[in-house]
């Protein structure tokens, strides 16, 4: 089964999808491996990767290179960050292509000034409904697969206020977007309220303020949580600080480097290499 039709059918299902970040295709395939049954490639994250803030300086090319990498590692569902569309409609079209082809299920679609910035982020600025709503129309008529899911993010909290939130994600799905995603929520009440104010709007929430059950419970379709740039930072930090102290990092912290040569197919390279009458391996499991 494709992997947008089986998003579809999640969506369907009446319980909320819970779609952990990931930067890149070994964190999803960790996602994968302990049961979650799609993954959210961050914007942020990606870019963070490369030595950049979340301020729009990456290309759709270098964001689309890091889908396609994700959606080839894991057969769970990848919903992934494209900013605004790099562009006026005819740029959204090509977005959609290319994310399309890379085999990703869903993309969310902003309606920030480009270059954009993190929904978080000081110094937002909103295009005009209107003329996302022209973005959104050109992206439905851009896929080929009816099952690849468009999702309307709105940045407009922070900037022109709840109401016009409100309108401008009603303005949105009636464009014919599968979900809405307000980003920029802050606390337990704007949750609340997103839920309240937009309860027949089906719905994303992008956070760790609330656990995912009771987020659920709300009636939200999708969820991307546990940020794991943030998670990363303080990890690597308090590793590498720790080796700089004392010149050693704990065994403690450590994973096995089998454990993730098998997640990434270790066995199978072997498998192949046998098959094809490769060189058998001499690097046994015991060495260091």
């Amino acid at each position: 089964m494709k992997a947008t039709t089986r998003l579809r059918q999640m969506l369907a299902s009446g319980d909320m999808i819970v779609a952990p970040f990931v930067l890149n295709a070994l964190h999803a395939k960790i996602a994968e491996s302990v049961g979650f049954q799609a993954v959210y490639m961050t914007g942020a994250g990606t870019a963070a990767e490369r030595g950049f803030p979340d301020v729009g300086l990456l290309t759709m090319t270098e964001m689309v290179a890091n889908a396609k990498y994700i959606a080839n590692a894991v057969d769970v569902p990848v919903i992934c960050d494209s900013d605004t569309g790099y562009g006026n409609p005819l740029n959204v079209q090509r977005t959609v292509r290319e994310y399309e082809s890379a085999g990703v299920a869903a993309i969310h679609l902003e309606d920030q000034v480009f270059p954009k910035k993190c929904g978080f982020f000081e110094g937002k600025q909103v295009i005009p409904v209107e003329e996302h709503v022209q973005k959104i129309r050109a992206a439905l008529d851009a896929r080929t697969d009816p099952d690849f899911v468009i999702i309307a993010r709105c940045d407009a909290y922070a900037v022109t206020g709840w109401e016009d939130t409100i309108s401008r994600c009603n303005a949105y799905i009636d464009a014919g977007a599968d979900m809405v995603f307000v980003d920029g929520i802050k606390s337990e009440s704007d949750i609340q309220n997103y839920a309240r104010d937009m309860a027949d709007l089906p719905r994303m929430y992008n956070g760790d303020l609330m656990n995912t059950n009771d987020v659920a419970a709300l009636g939200y379709k999708l969820m991307i949580c546990g940020s794991t740039i943030w998670l990363i930072y303080q990890q690597v930090k308090e590793s590498f600080e720790e080796l700089k102290a004392s010149g050693a990092v704990n065994a403690a912290r450590y994973g096995s480097r089998w454990d993730v040569a098998d997640l990434l197919g270790l066995d199978q390279v072997y498998e192949l290499e046998r098959k094809y009458g490769v060189t058998e391996p001499s690097v046994s499991p015991t060495a260091d």
